[in-house]
């Protein structure tokens, strides 16, 4: 297991559509990495896009500081149904350190996807899970959570990140 360099926004890799992953055992190593990653940075989710790979794996996991680790890794995954009640959190990203905004997201999701097992597996997740999963479900269609805020918002934001990026090539 590696932990893998983050990328941070804008970059045009962030913002294109992934292409379907290979079968799971061509992602395991990805997966690994992935999970390694997230634990380090540290976070609660990773799209395969945040480290350079354009395919659609995701990991989580929202057990909670005090909670026994439930890391997920999710392959291919589709939202099969969105509820109409919405909740509102406070997203922040890998991708866009340090910075957050309130985004507004379905209050749960019935996602579909295959296990690093090769299984097909499906879920309702609410809360944190539900948030969490759609963010990441996100990055692999091209969007961050700052394309749900306003414009002068995420302008805002893209600037840091820019000012950012130069500040780390200086160092």
């Amino acid at each position: 297991m590696s932990v893998l360099p983050i990328l941070i926004h804008p970059d045009p890799r962030l913002k294109k559509v992934c292409d379907p992953a290979p079968e799971p055992g061509a992602v395991s190593g990805l997966i690994a990495d992935m999970l390694a990653t997230m634990y380090d940075a540290p976070g609660i989710g990773l799209a395969a896009p945040q480290v350079g790979a354009n395919t659609r794996v995701i990991v989580m996991d929202c057990a909670g500081k005090e909670a026994p680790p439930e890391p997920m890794a999710l392959i291919n995954p589709e939202i099969l149904w969105s509820s109409e009640e919405t909740n509102e959190h406070e997203e922040g990203c890998l991708s866009i350190p340090e910075q957050f905004a309130f985004v507004t997201r379905p209050a749960a999701v019935r996602v579909r996807w295959t296990t690093p097992e090769g299984a097909e597996a499906e879920r309702l997740f609410d809360g944190l899970w539900a948030t969490c999963v759609q963010h990441e479900i996100d990055h692999l269609n091209g969007r961050l959570f700052i394309d749900h805020i306003g414009a002068v918002r995420r302008q805002l934001i893209t600037q840091k990140m820019k000012k950012l990026k130069r500040e780390r090539a200086k160092a």
